[in-house]
């Protein structure tokens, strides 16, 4: 921002310039021409009065010498002609005497008594001011001169005028520039301030809150109001947090009061009403698992780490081994295909979870004799395939929803496991989708991004809460097919 507000400063002092100094140079240039034709005009009347004396009284040697002596101190080219035309004196000392120049448009004006004032170009081929004048005494005509002055020197003093004028400008820039600079940073400083803390309170802590001293008003109030949303928000998300680490220890202990007292009432109901308690008990272990998922949402919303460069294969392989024994009792195998895709960004502990979720899932819905696969691609990506009932297009668009379970489901999940999926996926940068698997089943889809690209960046994750063991995930997951 600095650099574009310095760049507008220039941009609006080099238009005022442009305006002013273009207009005043060629001002001044049509000036030095105008004033330069005037001279040579002058001199010229005033060398044919005093070549027309001497035509007259017939002193035509003294001519060489009166036009010598001019073009010497003025540096012009002066030519004397008699009534006919004919070259009487030429200050060139290349020139010519009586030669004919009757036939020269502005010689033969000026023998008709009419002078003439125009530019043209000399021996040279450069630009040059000729003014011809008639020597004549009223109506009388004995002679014509012509006086050409070159332009060189009036060119000069117009260049050295321009240049006068590119360096005042350049001179005015340069303070300009000096100028905007520092009130660009004066205004830009608190943004910088603010920008800063802006991405400390995205990654979880504000500790340098932003400049409230310097710069525009409207800034500082700015500055000063984000301030105190900031601590109001770290305020609200350490009440949140807190919550969330004290919730789970203090409806764990009420919970499982009430599913011994459940429990303890079997030996005095009628087996009749044995059913109702078994629900009763179910609906209450359901419960602890929901209370359990909500909690792990609100850990992973409350925290924010940074992605970093995480060996998909080892966590793959680790996951797989601990889920494998569990597997095995509902004679499901576990298979993973694929080359080996190597690191991903990836959110601490993230992978494990994302796994884990997605292995309880699938068992849950895997017939005896079937496999479950996890398929490697480079690139990167995981597919989690199971051979169940799969789900239907509906289905799939709403799995990821909290709470939501399929109308057909029969058994006891808590539709938290797959938005726990989703939310770790977006904090890694990935992206997981779900999709039909061949045949029957359900293919869940995860991308991510391989560590040799740039991280997405930080995002809520997990806070770093490392899954320690396989089937103790299974109370998290949702119920997807």
């Amino acid at each position: 921002m600095t650099r574009r507000l310095l760049f507008s400063y220039l941009g609006l002092a080099l238009l005022v310039l442009a305006g002013l100094e273009i207009p005043l140079g060629f001002i001044y240039a049509r000036g030095e021409t105008s004033r330069a034709s005037q001279s040579v005009e002058r001199d010229a009347s005033m060398l044919a009065e005093v070549t027309e004396e001497n035509i007259e009284k017939g002193r035509l040697d003294a001519l060489p010498e009166v036009v010598g002596d001019y073009a010497a101190r003025t540096g012009g080219h002066v030519v004397v002609t008699d009534r006919q035309g004919i070259v009487l004196a030429d200050s060139d000392p290349a020139g010519r005497t009586g030669v004919s120049l009757a036939a020269q448009p502005d010689i033969a004006r000026a023998l008709r008594n009419r002078p003439t004032v125009t530019t043209t170009t000399d021996g040279a081929g450069g630009d040059a001011l000729s003014a011809t004048m008639p020597g004549s005494s009223g109506t009388t005509v004995r002679g014509a001169l012509r006086l050409t002055y070159p332009m060189d020197q009036v060119s000069a003093r117009v260049h050295r005028i321009w240049g006068a004028l590119a360096l005042a400008g350049a001179c005015v820039l340069a303070v300009v520039a000096l100028v905007a600079f520092s009130l660009a940073r004066w205004i830009t400083r608190p943004l910088r301030t603010l920008e800063a803390a802006t991405g400390q309170l995205a990654g979880g802590q504000l500790t340098n809150p932003p400049d409230t001293t310097t710069g525009p008003p409207e800034l500082r109030r700015l500055a000063a109001s984000f301030t105190r949303t900031a601590t109001r928000l770290q305020h609200l998300l350490k009440a949140q947090q807190a919550f969330a680490s004290e919730a789970s220890h203090q409806l764990k202990t009420p919970l499982t009061a009430l599913r011994l007292r459940l429990e303890n009432f079997e030996p005095y109901l009628d087996p009749r009403a044995h059913g109702s308690l078994d629900e009763a008990v179910g609906e209450v272990e359901r419960l602890g698992r929901m209370v359990q998922g909500l909690l792990a949402l609100a850990r992973l919303e409350n925290t924010a780490t940074t992605p970093e460069p995480v060996d998909l294969d080892a966590v793959l392989a680790d996951r797989v081994a601990m889920w494998e024994p569990l597997a095995a009792e509902q004679y499901v195998a576990l298979d993973i295909t694929g080359a080996p895709v190597g690191h991903v960004w990836a959110i601490p502990g993230a992978l494990e979870q994302i796994i884990d979720n997605l292995l309880a899932n699938a068992l849950r819905v895997s017939p005896p004799s079937t496999t479950i696969t996890l398929h490697r691609t480079p690139g990167t990506r995981l597919d989690v395939i199971d051979q169940g009932p799969g789900m239907n297009e509906a289905d799939r668009a709403r799995a990821f929803d909290r709470f939501w379970r399929a109308s057909d489901t029969h058994h006891d999940g808590t539709g938290l496991g797959l938005p726990i999926v989703r939310h770790l996926v977006d904090a890694s940068g990935g992206t997981v989708t779900l999709h039909p698997a061949p045949g029957t089943g359900l293919d869940a889809r995860i991308e991510l991004r391989p560590a040799t690209a740039s991280p997405r960046g930080p995002g809520p994750t997990a806070g770093g809460h490392r899954s320690s063991g396989g089937p103790k995930k299974i109370s998290l997951t949702s119920r997807r097919a």
